[in-house]
């Protein structure tokens, strides 16, 4: 019996070569598409599920009362905290990685993931140590711990712990090497603890939040005691302060400024759920995981529904080998069995056609989404199981059942071909698969202009020909008190002046900021507002420099020695959240230092244009001993002339004068900020790229059922031609249907096409309004490609032989 299958399958297989094909490819294509979205998902889903402790494992955010949410905390959390009996440690971090170069024997080995936390660190994430241990791995600031690449990479076969290296210019011992078993939310190429001289830095200063906190709680079902808690603390150290300090109470306070809002976010919903960026390694975007997993499945489902319209489609050639069989008594499951068997076989070939699709595709899928995925794992080839499955039960048991119960008469007279509940079964895919691509090629085009929208969109400012060159300070200057350092600005300002006489060089500056990613983040006062603000130190020049408006007042001006120390510029938003008609000369608290306002900037894009402009002051770099030692970029305008051979004169310099052992690197604004919304131009790509696949595999069903479908009316064309029908006619008469479920198959996608796209839009702060052109377009262009596919059929249909047809019987 198998081996009769085999042949009849192989029979049809040789008979139907192009149909045959196009099922395969139809399903390849479905699945490739969703084993993508597979890898993808189980990726981001692996976060820090090796870790014990992620369950017990929460990191503090705080709401402001302007309603922002921060994952930065104060030093003076540390001492509440520490003495907590309900909390068994607790872990201090910078945050964010800084990069430098480890230097061994004259080797230099680049390092993008320094993080400096504290020696407690491996008992939040118990990295293996291969080499050491973790109780010494940072037991002083001259101790540091690397993973075992950077370990490879720098002392190749040599045991690396208590060797010396230099980092920062200063030398460190190694004294741990680790492996980080899998994705992690805090996943550093090398470990620093200089808490420590960070906390001393702070001491006095308690209103600066620039810090990471984690806490490993003893029961995590306290962990709302523990928040509450720490609001107490914020309650203790700012409400009440605040109250005694303005002579009034803690309520008029409260009234006045808000209250600071507490949030424990647990380390095992980090990565997709987390409400902020938090850690280093940042959110997975799970909007985007979610738009892929429902796409791929949306193609899977239209692969699936073009093979089962194909193979209903089919089934009226196969009716009266079906009819024969049921006479010689086969029986309604011995048929069934015979197509589940025939479904299974071209399920196979497609999945391993899929396979070699992704395996083909892995590496600019990889390069799209920035990641390193493979296909391995037994989750990954149990789910491809699973996949096989589901497609078998879905594209082969319902067409068998479909074929099984024709009747055995009305086959053998051929008169199938006019059953009501065939027509209705093929009708009804067809339509589906019009609202599907329907759905793509509006979704394509709102989605395309969006991201066209946000990098064309005005963003305040210039960031064409401005170079943002890395800044590194040597380490000694970090770390100590005023006035010493200022000594980083005075190496600054001897670097400006050098870099002004290069031919090619318009104007140099420097600012605490990074176009795209924000700059200083504390809370500003006026009068009974509270609000936190981006705070911008810049020396002059800067905002020229990015050609930033003043639109009231006047910038920062060099001659006047009082712009060095307490004078400061706003922003648009600022002005508004203060409710001022005329702010210039009234002041502002900031750091614990009263500033006077010069001018009002106007509004420009510190953060990614999806986001609304934040409240921002503008001062000069003196104004604050912290700023000096934030410096870490230098801004070289440039000259349209002769570019390349300016960026040579400055890399000469630099390599030679300023940072003799780094390397010179650098990047420009303007193409430095559009990494900010990269992700949604990845997603405008993929919505293409989909695009184009949905509609090829729609268009194969349509051709198939377009061909068995005239195929099928063959005899009535030859007929209508004898009668003297002209082309035109026989054309209108042939395709009328297929406009019809063309534009049924668009009205149904209209309401979700036209509702998650405006979900997806809610993201920006700046967006494009969804009008009716791209609904009439999307119509346009599934219309016309339907008269396409099925006129050339009906076209080559009715230049058929006649005779052939009407001898037919």
């Amino acid at each position: 019996m198998l081996k009769n299958w085999i042949n009849i399958f192989i029979y049809h297989l040789k008979n139907n070569k192009l149909f045959s094909a196009l099922n395969v490819f139809g399903l390849a294509i479905g699945i490739a598409g969703l084993i993508f979205a597979l890898l993808y998902w189980n990726d981001e889903q692996s976060y820090d599920a090796w870790n014990p402790e992620k369950e017990k494992v929460y990191q503090v955010l705080v709401e402001m009362p302007d309603g922002t949410v921060s994952a930065n905390q104060p030093s003076l959390l540390k001492f509440f905290l520490e003495k907590d009996p309900e909390i068994e440690n607790v872990l201090y971090s910078k945050g964010d990685y800084i990069n430098d170069r480890i230097l061994y024997k004259g080797k230099s080995v680049e390092i993008d993931k320094i993080i400096n936390i504290q020696s407690t660190f491996f008992s939040f994430f118990p990295f293996k140590i291969i080499k050491g241990d973790a109780i010494t791995a940072l037991k002083d600031e001259t101790s540091i711990a690397i993973s075992e690449d950077i370990a490879k990479r720098v002392f190749g076969d040599e045991n690396p712990i208590g060797k010396q290296v230099k980092v920062f210019y200063g030398m460190f011992v190694v004294r741990a090497v680790y492996r980080i078993p899998g994705n992690s939310s805090i996943a550093p190429e090398m470990l620093i603890d200089r808490i420590g001289r960070n906390f001393d830095s702070n001491k006095n200063q308690s209103n600066i939040f620039n810090f990471k906190v984690l806490l490993k709680l003893k029961t995590p079902s306290k962990a709302e005691e523990i928040k509450k808690k720490i609001e107490q603390i914020y309650y203790n150290e700012f409400t009440l302060r605040d109250a005694k300090e303005q002579g009034i109470t803690p309520e008029e306070v409260i009234k006045k400024n808000g209250r600071i809002k507490v949030v424990l976010e647990p380390l095992s919903k980090a990565r997709l759920h987390s409400i902020v960026d938090g850690y280093p390694e940042g959110r997975g975007n799970y909007q985007f995981l979610l738009i892929m997993a429902g796409l791929s499945i949306l193609i899977l489902i239209l692969s699936i529904v073009n093979y089962v319209n194909m193979a209903t489609a089919n089934a009226i050639k196969r009716a009266k080998e079906v009819g024969v069989r049921k006479i010689v008594g086969a029986s309604r499951g011995n048929i069934i069995s015979q197509f589940v068997f025939e479904t299974i076989l071209i399920s196979s070939f497609s999945i391993l056609l899929a396979l070699v699709i992704v395996e083909l595709a892995l590496p600019y899928y990889n390069e799209f989404l920035e990641k390193n995925l493979m296909m391995q794992g037994s989750e990954f080839y149990l789910q491809l199981i699973l996949i096989f499955i589901i497609t078998i039960l879905v594209a082969g048991i319902f067409p068998a059942v479909y074929v099984s119960n024709f009747e055995t008469l009305k086959v053998l007279k051929g008169n199938f071909g006019r059953s009501k509940s065939g027509v209705w079964l093929r009708n009804g895919m067809l339509v589906l698969q019009f609202s599907i691509a329907s759905f793509f090629i509006i979704g394509s085009y709102i989605v395309y202009h969006q991201v066209k929208y946000l990098s064309n969109k005005d963003l305040g400012f210039k960031g064409e020909q401005v170079m943002s060159i890395t800044f590194t300070p040597p380490v000694s200057d970090y770390y100590q008190e005023a006035p010493i350092l200022q000594n980083i600005f005075n190496r600054y300002n001897t670097i400006k002046q050098e870099l002004s006489k290069i031919k090619g060089v318009e104007q140099v500056s420097t600012g605490i900021v990074k176009f795209g990613d924000g700059a200083m983040l504390s809370n500003v006062t006026y009068k009974d507002v509270n609000f936190q603000g981006q705070n911008m130190a810049v020396d002059f020049g800067m905002l020229e420099m990015m050609k930033i408006k003043v639109i009231k007042g006047r910038g920062l001006d060099q001659k006047l020695v009082s712009d060095t120390i307490n004078s400061v510029m706003i922003n648009e938003t600022a002005l508004k959240m203060m409710k001022e008609k005329n702010p210039i000369g009234k002041e502002i608290e900031l750091l614990g230092k009263k500033l006077k306002i010069v001018g009002i900037v106007k509004d420009f894009n510190l953060f990614s244009p999806e986001d609304k402009v934040p409240p921002m002051t503008i001062f000069h770099v003196t104004s604050f001993n912290m700023s000096y030692s934030a410096i870490r970029r230098v801004y070289v305008k440039l000259k349209a002339d002769n570019m390349e051979n300016t960026i040579a004169d400055i890399e000469k310099f630099w390599t030679t004068k300023v940072n003799t052992e780094y390397p010179f690197e650098y990047d420009f604004v303007d193409e430095e900020y559009a990494r900010t919304y990269e992700t949604y131009v990845k997603q405008k790509n993929l919505f293409s790229l989909l695009n184009v696949v949905v509609i090829g595999i729609a268009l194969f069903g349509l051709f198939a059922l377009a061909s068995y479908s005239i195929q099928r009316r063959m005899k009535e064309i030859a007929i209508r031609k004898t009668l003297g029908a002209e082309t035109n006619v026989l054309l209108k008469e042939l395709s009328k249907q297929y406009i019809l479920y063309c534009i049924i198959g668009f009205l149904i996608a209209l309401f979700p096409v036209y509702y998650l796209l405006n979900k997806w839009l809610e993201n920006f702060a700046f967006r494009i309004d969804i009008t009716v052109f791209p609904f009439v377009f999307g119509f346009i262009i599934l219309l016309v490609l339907t008269l396409i596919i099925v006129l050339s059929r009906a076209y080559q249909a009715t230049k058929t032989d006649i005779l052939k047809y009407l001898k037919y019987e």
